[in-house]
């Protein structure tokens, strides 16, 4: 079915609860495992409708957040789906109690136990108030972001629509773009840290409310960390500044001296990687999902099943619009077992990655899409992450057909950027451990541990001033998972460090890369993200061996690559 013609309707909440309640008490009084697991099957399909439901209404209203109805029902979902959390954590303190625990173990695997063990530590009623709270900070801040209207040159833009001035070649002109951006922020500098500290206050009460001293040990299992801890992150933090900052570092100092620059560089003038202008994608938005048509076509029988049914169903909203929220995202619509893509296209290399990236994700969900329950669809978030940043790679041998003459530009430049996210992605994670230990701290104090970790985590920055807001240690704020999903940007990172396996594997053997990936697939969220890469033949990052490891070949690479006549 197109995503045009799928039906919403606001559920009734009374109802709904009298739904949940009756299945709570059938799950309690079964009798047998059958009759148990007849119940569990019925609770599956009715979340699937609840789900698809508010997935409409969200979908529909990032597409424009001007929509009156759809604002409205966001607004429904805002405040009711914490109230729904609470019947949701009763099914599953039913199910944790079970008598029939070990036959469901048995038949579905004991990770939906272990997930919901770690749900139950999630919620109590009493932070009903400071759940409705978040949800309406988180969309306001959304809507703040989209609501940006930037002054440039005679014209009006949004921030997406920014992004190709601020990487233009021209350094006048792209550094006039980055000061534009930058004083639309400052310009409303006082909302977004009012908005966040009301969100950090708001995320702390609630730790303390469940018995937690704050908030992190709550952010890490609404995050779903269940196989690694605090301490794991820390040692992958360490093991970044070891080995891949100054990796990353060797990068910008050449790229300053491919542009003629002083290292370190201002913001602006790391966002240009050559002379010669950065690769953009040929074509129109239609021409790059065309050829992302042909990309999966090639790839295999599962892909090219996958993406033409995504074009023909309207699953994808790329182009960058007035009113469209920013980012991008990909979420399922579990009614009709598709998945669906957003997305902000502005003419830069960030398109075809959006055809990549994303399309990662929702092959996987695509793949997954009939798993029961349905929690397995989806693994974690960071092993949801390995999906899209190893396609990402995989979509290599078709890289003209994106880049046309910008191709080894495009080459260069995506492998180098995956090296120097790693350190940003990092930095995030290391800031809001200090933010949620210290909730007290003013905004003022917030900007100064950002430009402080900036010393370390990205020391080819020169925060001298001259754009405002990111020089000023503030440009954490265009970050929207800081505000909207805390702790999850370093799910990232440890994705990364997995797609850079995946990317040197595909140097030797295409063929073998692409089965240790179907392979990690199709695993969908049945394990924990370590398990997942050891069932698939790989290594995990929170090894120190495997972020040495594929530092050193990348960089191998990079110097190895022939960049004669691209300057």
């Amino acid at each position: 079915m197109k995503f045009s013609e799928m039906v919403y309707e606001r559920p009734d909440m009374e109802t709904l609860k009298a739904q949940l309640t009756d299945l709570i008490g059938r799950l309690e009084n079964a009798d047998s495992y059958e009759a148990a697991r007849a119940v569990f099957l019925e609770k599956e399909t009715l979340d699937k409708h609840v789900m698809t439901m508010e997935t409409l209404a969200e979908v529909r209203h990032t597409i424009d957040t001007r929509d009156a109805f759809y604002d409205s029902e966001v607004k429904f979902w805002d405040e009711m789906s914490p109230v729904l959390t609470e019947y949701m954590q009763n099914w599953t303190a039913a199910m944790l109690k079970s008598v029939f625990r070990p036959q469901f173990e048995a038949e579905y695997g004991n990770l939906m136990f272990l997930n919901a063990e770690i749900e139950q530590k999630t919620f109590d009623p009493v932070i009903i108030p400071e759940l409705q709270k978040e949800n309406e900070l988180k969309t306001a801040y959304d809507k703040l972001i989209a609501s940006a209207q930037i002054p440039f040159e005679g014209g009006v833009y949004t921030i997406s629509q920014m992004a190709p001035f601020k990487n233009d070649a021209d350094d006048a002109r792209r550094q006039a773009a980055w000061i534009a951006e930058g004083q639309w922020y400052k310009d409303h500098q006082e909302e977004l840290d009012d908005l966040y500290d009301q969100l950090v206050h708001v995320r702390d009460t609630m730790g303390r409310k469940l018995g937690y001293d704050g908030y992190t040990e709550l952010g890490y299992y609404r995050m779903q960390r269940n196989c690694y801890t605090k301490e794991d992150i820390e040692k992958f933090r360490t093991a970044v500044v070891k080995y891949l900052v100054p990796v990353a570092d060797s990068i910008y100092k050449e790229q300053a001296a491919r542009l003629g620059k002083e290292y370190p560089m201002s913001f602006s003038d790391n966002a240009l990687q050559f002379r010669s202008g950065n690769p953009k994608p040929v074509g129109t938005a239609d021409d790059i999902l065309a050829q992302g048509r042909k990309f999966y076509d090639e790839l295999s029988p599962e892909t090219s099943e996958f993406f033409n049914m995504m074009l023909d169903n309207e699953l994808m909203d790329v182009l960058s619009t007035k009113g469209k929220a920013g980012g991008g995202y990909c979420t399922s619509i579990p009614d009709y077992e598709v998945p669906f893509i957003f997305a902000n296209f502005n003419g830069t290399q960030h398109d075809v990655e959006v055809v990549t990236h994303e399309a990662g994700h929702a092959f996987a969900a695509w793949m997954n899409r009939t798993r029961v329950p349905m929690s397995y669809v989806w693994p974690g978030m960071e092993a949801c992450e390995v999906h899209s940043m190893s396609m990402e790679f995989f979509a290599w041998p078709w890289a003209d057909g994106f880049f046309g003459e910008d191709t080894r530009k495009f080459y260069y430049s995506h492998l180098s950027g995956a090296l120097t996210f790693i350190p940003y992605g990092t930095m995030v994670d290391h800031f809001q451990h200090i933010v949620y230990e210290k909730p007290d701290m003013t905004p003022g104090e917030r900007h100064k541990v950002w430009k402080e970790l900036s010393g370390t985590y990205m020391p080819w920055m020169k925060m001298d001033g001259e754009i405002p807001f990111y020089s000023d240690g503030e440009g954490w704020q265009r970050q929207q998972h800081i505000y909207n999903s805390p702790f999850y940007y370093i799910d990232y990172c440890l994705a990364q460090t997995v797609a850079l396996q995946f990317w040197a594997k595909l140097q030797k053997d295409q063929a073998d890369a692409w089965e240790h990936y179907m392979a990690y697939t199709r695993q969908g969220g049945s394990r924990v993200f370590t398990e997942l890469l050891k069932k698939a033949g790989l290594d995990s990052p929170f090894e120190e061996s495997c972020l040495r490891e594929v530092c050193e070949t990348a960089k191998n690479w990079l110097t190895d690559f022939d960049l004669t006549g691209i300057c």
